[in-house]
């Protein structure tokens, strides 16, 4: 029989092959008076073995694993008993694709780990670690349960922009910040829009190596071109850019083009890429042209610059609680009044699609 406890804490179970990275994580984590972890597992079906005796909160889980791998027990638990999932996977360009998957199926977040001096990243790490399973305690689980839109949102294949749409020139630039359950809530929206759209410059948190697959996953569903941005990219109708992990995107103008600029910097907000760094741009150069929205994620980022976009004279809408997995970044926004409007998905859409 299943135990929830009468604890208040937050009960985390690690699952990982590694004793290394079991012990390494449950000692970061005890750290937080605020969590508590009630064990570890080298594989799923341990874990399900101790879920048996008591369900944890937050699930703290390695994908590439014997017996059972991360993939298949994820997808077992969301359908059968929907729990906060935390990945926690090797940064490498398989392990990408992986998470990638991960995330679809219905995973909170990525903490990504090394080959290579492991222990001392994950200890180095712990704070965002235990930050990442008190927003994950939080995430609304029935908006991570799909693991792919409606089937009518959905081509069989992309089809591209017609070369007349993408020579075409429009001052119309949508401006994307999310976070936090960001990876299906784009997906969302992304795929439902028509193959001419006006351009969109995304920020979506993600370390780098992710990036680039995700937006490779992206254009095989949707009608618009979906790539990872390049320094000097220009923004068309019918293309989205999404910042790489681990640099800044920003909008530059030249005449009535825009373009995407991609650097490094120091962190924002504790993020690179930084959604703030891209509204804060697209302020100054695109002004009242400018479209922003920003969308689930834990914490501030983007906030500040959305107000920013709202003061140019931009159009800017914040993703409503409802349909967020993690209400932070659009809360934060609407305290400062930065939205103009607020709305779920089929309002967020018909927004881009009327630009």
């Amino acid at each position: 029989m299943i135990q929830s406890g009468k604890s208040d804490k937050i009960k985390v179970l690690v699952v990982d092959d590694s004793a290394v990275v079991r012990q390494v994580l449950q000692a970061a984590l005890s750290q937080d008076p605020a969590l508590e972890v009630i064990g570890a597992a080298a594989d799923p079906l341990f874990a399900m073995e101790r879920m048996k005796r008591q369900w944890p909160d937050v699930i703290v889980l390695d994908v590439e694993m014997p017996r059972m791998d991360g993939i298949t027990f994820l997808g077992q638990l969301m359908r059968e008993h929907p729990t906060p999932v935390i990945i926690c996977s090797t940064l490498t360009e398989k392990g990408a694709a992986t998470t990638l998957q991960a995330l679809a199926a219905g995973a909170v977040h990525v903490i990504t780990k090394p080959t290579v001096g492991i222990r001392d990243f994950l200890l180095d790490s712990a704070n965002d670690l235990i930050a990442a399973v008190k927003t994950a305690a939080r995430a609304n689980m029935s908006n991570l349960r799909r693991s792919s839109p409606p089937v009518h949102q959905v081509q069989a294949a992309a089809v591209p922009a017609s070369a007349e749409a993408m020579l075409r020139t429009t001052e119309r630039i949508v401006a994307m910040g999310t976070s936090t359950g960001g990876t299906q809530a784009l997906e969302t929206v992304l795929t439902a829009l028509p193959r001419v759209c006006a351009p969109i410059a995304i920020v979506q948190h993600m370390p780098a190596m992710f990036t680039a697959a995700f937006a490779e996953r992206l254009n095989g569903l949707c009608q618009i071109e979906v790539r990872e941005a390049k320094d000097g990219d220009r923004l068309l109708p019918g293309l989205a850019l999404i910042a790489p992990g681990g640099k800044h995107l920003k909008l530059v103008r030249q005449g009535a083009q825009y373009y995407a600029e991609v650097f490094d910097g120091p962190l924002v907000n504790r993020h690179r890429p930084s959604v703030d760094v891209l509204f804060r741009s697209a302020s100054q150069v695109v002004g009242r042209n400018g479209i922003g929205i920003i969308m689930t994620g834990m914490g501030g980022d983007g906030a500040r610059g959305l107000k920013l976009m709202r003061d140019a004279g931009a159009t800017t809408m914040a993703q409503d609680e409802a349909s967020c997995v993690v209400f932070g970044m659009p809360k934060e926004a609407i305290k400062l009044d930065a939205a103009d409007r607020v709305g779920g998905f089929p309002e967020i859409v018909e927004l881009i699609r009327q630009a």
